[in-house]
């Protein structure tokens, strides 16, 4: 396990002072990320290789939004993995240790050149710490769209802000895009998320939205093919 000490810092607040959703999914990118470090095997390999491991899926419950000022710890530990993808935890707790967030994902172990799924060897595998899984609701990995008809949205360019250092959208600012569609007054409980596509600066997402069974779904479209898709739930 890795954790990462942050605070409820005033920009990560909105107007209510509470927490903004895509600021703690910054938080878990982060410490994800950090947690690299924290497996040399696994980094170096990485680093000879040209590969990265790029989030997939992620389910995010949220227990309690925290305020202004409170003092918090990211945690993120690894619980399976295989070839092609690693499963993780990530989860975000406050001063008392009681869980603000607690989310789980999958990461594909993807190359940078060809963007295609590359095998991870056993023998790097090997070398990675697991930790058991932590104990929550772990939904379906993929996320089934209604057959209805979607709201289209005002078409979304992508700027140069939106791109990490993997030189596409970063994970957090598909989300951020997405709650900007929202009601103001939708409390959101559990995100789950698909990326699927990434895009890259320049390019022109499409949003399609729709309101079902307490949820709402946003899809966001590069050209004809789904990029990313979310369900927000309360």
């Amino acid at each position: 396990m890795f954790s990462l000490n942050i605070s409820a810092y005033p920009s990560a607040c909105d107007e209510k002072g509470r927490m903004k959703l895509y600021r703690v999914m910054q938080c878990m990118q982060d410490c994800s990320e950090l947690w690299l470090r924290s497996e040399p095997a696994l980094h170096n390999y990485f680093l000879n290789n040209g590969m990265s491991q790029l989030l997939a899926y992620r389910q995010l419950d949220i227990v309690r939004v925290p305020h202004y000022g409170e003092d918090l710890r990211v945690t993120t530990s690894v619980y399976e993995t295989n070839s092609l993808f690693g499963c993780r935890n990530t989860c975000i707790y406050d001063a008392d240790n009681k869980p603000c967030y607690t989310s789980w994902g999958i990461g594909a172990f993807v190359n940078h050149t060809t963007g295609r799924l590359q095998k991870l060897p056993e023998e790097v595998q090997h070398t990675l710490k697991l930790d058991p899984a932590v104990e929550m609701e772990y939904t379906e990995r993929r996320i089934v769209l209604p057959q209805e008809e979607f709201t289209l949205m005002p078409d979304i360019e992508v700027s140069r802000n939106d791109i990490d250092y993997n030189c596409h959208v970063n994970n957090a600012e598909y989300l951020r895009m997405a709650v900007g569609m929202l009601p103001q007054d939708f409390e959101v409980k559990r995100l789950r998320v698909e990326y699927k596509i990434a895009a890259k600066q320049g390019d022109v997402l499409t949003p399609k939205i729709l309101a079902k069974d307490n949820m709402f779904y946003v899809v966001l479209y590069l050209d004809t093919h789904i990029s990313t898709i979310f369900q927000f739930s309360e």
